[in-house]
């Protein structure tokens, strides 16, 4: 169907050419919202009926009497149907519909992937300063990027996962000083305690490595403590590393893996940030005001101009905290990557302007909309009915691991994704722990394991199993006809389109929808029919489109980083 698919794409694109040349409507199906309607919708005559000024019903059949002459609609279409103000409904030939049970029998894992496209694609993400565990917003991003990374792979492009991190300024102090703390025999609540000290048990556990003398290591660093109560600057490298190897922890425990740490006290060591400051004043788009350093970003559509050095007031000048971002995305695109997606908190929505301003105004060769952004709003964690609020080992918010411990990696990362990155999401531990319909991941994971169960036992009976295996790859597919059989392969064929929209759009929920839909059709179609029926031909075809169903779930789950057991 796939094949078919294409093919009168191609033939809707000469009927609109011919209907209305030179056109710049694209050719496109979707699929109609009631089965009843059709296999496929078209809504180009209601399009070209405008500029073309004609009764969209009138164009509708003009487009249907140009497509009955192209070989391809001869082929696949068994007929055609104009409904309302002018919609196109098609409905295939029963072979072209069948024929999705072969495709993705021979694509196999490789089911809806696109060829190589020789185009690179920078993703960063979670990029969390090492002061703390991970939370369940940066689980949130951790599985958001994950899977846009995976998606992109499935579209042919290279990806390069990228953590970016602070490892300096103020947070890192207070990491430093709170250590220091309790190295000295503080805790939280003691007069002693500083005000701004982060309080989680995990600053205790820092404090005793250090004075113990241990050696932590990180993916991208390892240090020795010195144990020296006074040194500072050696407390702040410890608790760095020995974070950054927490979360590296936190990270594994869920499947996220980086190619590349990137460091923001790399941008001042290597003077990128003063360079890109001198580009910036040298090109004119600044200005002294106030004793500060302004950027004309309102040039480039910003609400106002925004401060770029603050006044130094007899102290060392300070630049803001999108300086530095602009030169890390200089970096970026000087690296070859002109495609780059950040995925953020959703308080990062106000940088987005003033980084994108400065990087037009850079004068390196960026146009707008560099990068692209996807913010996610915070989660919140419901268990035993009740809001969760606080983890003891972070001290004052719910951890990643917690929620891994508390249900599953597969659980947390299908839940988190399950929803636009945009919206409030509420993780609810106990319907995630649920082994019924209510709970989406299980819904999804027991149809491959149930898949799994019946083609199991069609083997074992068999005293040659090989050969059975082959017998159903060879299926006559023509026996496929049951109304639950056609919702169901319709459907398997909506998954290369559903992969490449979900990329474009960077929107990964719609994997989880899109499964959902798919097990809803299998366990339809398992109600409704024998599958080990008498008629061996019969069973031979129905456990083809089985398979077929298994590996399509398989490889929408593997793009979501979520198991696919085979038994439940």
């Amino acid at each position: 169907m796939i094949e078919a698919k294409q093919d009168l794409l191609k033939a809707l694109a000469a009927a609109i050419e011919e209907v209305s040349p030179a056109s710049p409507l694209k050719a496109s199906f979707e699929s109609p919202k009631l089965a009843a309607h059709g296999d496929l919708a078209c809504t180009s005559a209601m399009q070209l009926a405008k500029p073309l000024k004609k009764n969209p019903r009138e164009v509708a059949q003009a487009l249907i009497a140009a497509l009955e002459r192209q070989p391809a609609v001869q082929k696949h279409v068994d007929s055609f149907e104009i409904a309302g103000p002018g919609f196109i409904n098609l409905r295939l030939r029963p072979s072209a519909r069948q024929a999705v049970v072969r495709e993705v029998l021979t694509g196999g894992a490789c089911f809806g992937r696109q060829a190589d496209n020789g185009r690179p694609v920078l993703v960063e993400f979670v990029s969390a300063n090492p002061t703390g565990p991970l939370h369940v917003g940066h689980g949130r991003q951790a599985a958001l990027g994950d899977a846009i990374c995976n998606l992109f792979e499935t579209q042919g492009w290279a990806v390069q996962r990228e953590f970016y991190y602070n490892d300096a300024g103020v947070q890192i102090a207070t990491l430093a000083a709170s250590t220091q703390a309790r190295l000295r025999g503080f805790k939280p609540g003691d007069a002693q305690w500083p005000e701004s000290a982060y309080n989680g048990d995990y600053i205790a556990d820092i404090a005793a490595d250090f004075l113990a003398g241990k050696t932590v290591t990180a993916d991208d660093r390892a240090y020795t403590a010195s144990g020296d109560v006074e040194d500072l600057d050696g407390i702040r490298q410890f608790a760095v590393a020995y974070l950054r190897h927490e979360q590296d922890l936190d990270l594994q425990a869920f499947g996220v893996r980086f190619n590349h740490y990137f460091l923001e006290s790399s941008l001042y060591a290597t003077g990128q940030v003063e360079a890109t400051v001198a580009r910036l004043v040298a090109a004119g788009k600044t200005y002294e005001q106030d004793g500060a350093l302004w950027l004309r970003s309102t040039d480039y559509g910003d609400d106002k101009d925004r401060v770029m050095r603050k006044s130094s007031q007899g102290g060392e000048a300070q630049y803001t905290y999108f300086v530095p971002d602009v030169a890390y995305h200089i970096n970026k695109f000087q690296r070859g990557y002109s495609k780059a997606i950040n995925i953020q908190g959703g308080d990062h929505h106000g940088t987005i302007a003033r980084v994108r301003a400065g990087l037009q105004a850079a004068g390196v060769g960026i146009g707008p909309g560099y990068p692209d952004y996807v913010l996610h709003k915070m989660v919140t964690v419901m268990k035993g009915g009740e809001e969760v609020k606080i983890s003891k080992r972070a001290g004052s918010y719910v951890t990643l691991r917690d929620l891994i411990d508390w249900t599953s990696r597969d659980a947390v990362r299908f839940f988190l994704i399950s929803r636009k990155a945009d919206t409030e999401f509420t993780f609810d531990v106990d319907l995630a722990l649920k082994q019924n319909d209510e709970n989406p991941v299980f819904y999804v994971q027991y149809a491959h394991a149930r898949i799994c169960s019946v083609i199991q036992q069609y083997l074992e009976k068999s005293s040659d199993k090989d050969g059975a295996a082959a017998a159903i790859v060879s299926a006559d597919l023509s026996l496929l006809t049951a109304p639950t059989e056609t919702a169901l392969m319709l459907k398997l064929a909506d998954y290369p389109a559903m992969l490449s929209n979900a990329a474009e759009t960077l929107a990964p929920h719609d994997l989880t929808f899109y499964l959902r839909d798919v097990a809803g059709a299998f366990h339809s179609y398992y109600a409704a029919e024998r599958f080990l029926a008498e008629d061996a031909a019969l069973t031979q075809a129905r456990l083809a489109l089985l398979m077929a169903t298994r590996q399509v779930i398989r490889n929408a789950l593997a793009v979501l980083g979520v198991s696919a057991p085979e038994k439940m």
